[in-house]
């Protein structure tokens, strides 16, 4: 083994004390600490190989997700072929009715949706196909013909705008059955790159020949109605693809000249990020902003490569101990930061009225809560200072409760009622726009929202659930997993709520009731819980769930608060079923820094 001596001068660097640069694996000797130091990069953000198409081709269209692509069309032979893409390599599909290229695609790999483009021998067509992850049929055409357009949301939720022949500004929304005409495209272009849903599509980049250049930076923003401009592209590009959410959306390849650029949308503006490591033109692509997917194009000539885009992946997360509560405490809510969080509640081991508020390392009691009798499994939100409970169960009748209290940060006040008792609900939001819903009475998908003192009635959840967890806000709340009702199932789903009405979002991998969650809805931890209990963690992006650094004790019936970022887990019972837990942690995700090598 080589010794200090023997590198000095060669790749360590000899300094009185730590490197003035971040440059990933910079090694030196800190002559003063008298020991090795090293920059680590903990996140890694970029495009990596992923398994090549079985056909090449370009002028293709996709949908999907990173782990569950479909790729369809385009130049011939491949004008019919449809590919499956599990994650690391592609398979074939069912073939398309239709040859087909220079189309738009929308929805999943077992629900997908092919529209538009240019048939044998050249003519542009109005066909629809729908894909249900073996088999191509035919849906309802659309209104215009046109190839080379844009395309966004579900199979029966659909988007096309934009196209040509000639260059149409055309926007049309599909049902699952037929389309109808939409808002316009404040600006007529062709071969633009699409994401997002059809009430929040993203129209970006392409052929316009009313601008000079033709390539286009244009952004167009949709709410279901009509369009309204966005945040300019940092280049203007055509013949490009995209991914991802209105707020949330990632743009790559095209020609503005020939290119590999990369950017991500943020609802507001686009910033650059790492560049492909194949340039192309006339490509596809399906996915996330954080798990993106670009398959085949021109580069040139036609190529059946395949790269996957990665944001942000930490393999550093990790749950750290924290301070124990004061109790033992399960069936709890929580409310609150990871450095100003507040439990109330719960059982310990029979139902408490007990507040304890941590400052980021120990817990000390405030308030009591004033219900009585006290009540657990009841829902909890907002800050250390400005929170609100709701609901749960107490051990005599009424059994379930319909009270409603607000902490100001030393004491509790009654808030409105809720309009009936209800336990085993969740809920996120503010003390002053806070939102509950599901439970374990009936109506089992009612949602209700809270302006500071009163409860109304807002749009039922799809699907019914109860010992689900909630994060985000009151127009952007997230409902995860939990327990079917009836019949009392375990369900992956996830739905989010926009301020009048649930969607379906992505499935978490891990199926489970009894879990406690924090975060936005395009920023989402979720984590413990289980039948049998479980420590295992996810995070969510808007739009898909991906595993993370599990809990130090696996748990169910537990407390969260905080973000995606700084999240904090407390109380529950642990795996043996009977033991009720003290214990506090809290989930860090790590960026750049500094780590010493151990020197003799």
């Amino acid at each position: 083994m080589a010794t200090y001596k023997e590198v000095i001068g060669t790749s360590i660097t000899n300094i009185a004390g730590d490197s003035p640069t971040t440059v990933d694996g910079d090694i030196w000797y800190n002559s003063s600490a008298t020991n090795f130091k090293f920059n680590l990069t903990t996140s890694f953000t970029g495009w990596t190989t992923g398994g090549n198409l079985t056909t090449a081709r370009s002028y293709l269209a996709g949908c999907g997700t990173q782990t569950a692509g479909l790729a369809f069309g385009g130049t011939s032979p491949g004008g019919q072929a449809t590919e499956e893409y599990g994650g690391t390599s592609w398979t074939n599909g069912g073939n398309l009715t239709t040859s087909n290229q220079r189309l738009a695609g929308a929805g999943t790999q077992t629900a997908g949706l092919a529209f538009g483009g240019r048939g044998d021998p050249g003519s542009v067509i109005a066909v629809t196909e729908e894909y249900n992850g073996s088999s191509w049929t035919n849906g309802g055409s659309l209104t215009t013909a046109r190839q080379s357009l844009g395309g966004a949301g579900t199979q029966t939720a659909a988007l096309a705008f934009g196209g040509n022949f000639p260059v149409v500004n055309v926007t049309e929304e599909y049902n699952g059955s037929s389309w109808t005409a939409g808002g316009a495209l404040t600006t007529a272009r062709r071969q633009l790159g699409g994401a997002g849903t059809q009430t929040a599509g993203l129209a970006f980049g392409g052929q316009s020949p009313a601008l000079s250049p033709s390539s286009s930076n244009l952004t167009e923003e949709y709410n279901g109605s009509s369009w309204t401009n966005g945040g300019t592209m940092n280049t203007g590009r055509q013949q490009l693809a995209g991914c991802g959410l209105q707020t949330a959306a990632l743009a790559f390849g095209g020609i503005s000249p020939f290119g590999a650029a990369t950017e991500q949308y943020d609802g507001s503006s686009w910033t650059t990020t790492s560049s492909m490591n194949t340039a192309r033109e006339r490509l596809a692509g399906a996915g996330t902003i954080t798990a993106g997917l670009a398959f085949g194009g021109e580069d040139p000539p036609n190529t059946a490569a395949t790269e996957e885009f990665t944001q942000g992946a930490s393999p550093f997360a990790a749950w750290a101990t924290g301070g124990n509560m004061g109790a033992a405490t399960t069936q709890l809510a929580g409310a609150g930061t990871q450095t100003a969080g507040l439990v109330f509640g719960g059982n310990s081991p029979s139902r408490t009225l007990v507040t304890q508020e941590y400052n980021g390392s120990s817990w000390a009691n405030g308030g009591n809560m004033t219900r009585s009798p006290a009540t657990e499994f009841l829902v909890g939100f907002g800050t250390q200072t400005a929170a609100l409970a709701a609901g749960g169960s107490r051990a005599g009748p009424p059994y379930f409760s319909n009270a409603t209290e607000e902490y100001g940060g030393t004491s509790w006040t009654a808030g409105g009622n809720l309009p009936q008792g209800q336990y085993k609900s969740a809920g996120c939001g503010s003390q002053t726009a806070g939102l509950y819903f599901g439970g374990s009475e009936t109506p089992y998908v009612f949602t209700l929202e809270y302006d500071g003192s009163s409860w109304t009635a807002g749009g039922n959840m799809s699907q019914s659930r109860r010992n689900a967890v909630g994060f985000g806000t009151q127009t952007a709340g997230t409902a995860v997993s939990g327990r079917n009702m009836p019949p009392a199932t375990i369900i992956a789903n996830t739905e989010e709520y926009n301020g009048s009405s649930w969607t379906n979002g992505g499935n978490v991998n891990t199926a489970k009731a009894a879990a406690a969650g924090a975060g936005l809805q395009t920023a989402g931890l979720f984590f413990g819980g289980g039948y049998p209990i479980v420590g295992n963690a996810e995070l969510y992006d808007g739009s898909s769930w991906t595993n993370t650094s599990a809990l130090n004790s696996a748990r169910r019936y537990l407390g969260g608060a905080g973000t995606q970022a700084a999240g904090l887990a407390f109380g529950g019972t642990l795996s043996d079923n009977s033991t009720n837990t003290a214990a506090t942690e809290e989930f860090s995700t790590f960026g750049p820094t500094t780590a010493t090598i151990e020197t003799t």
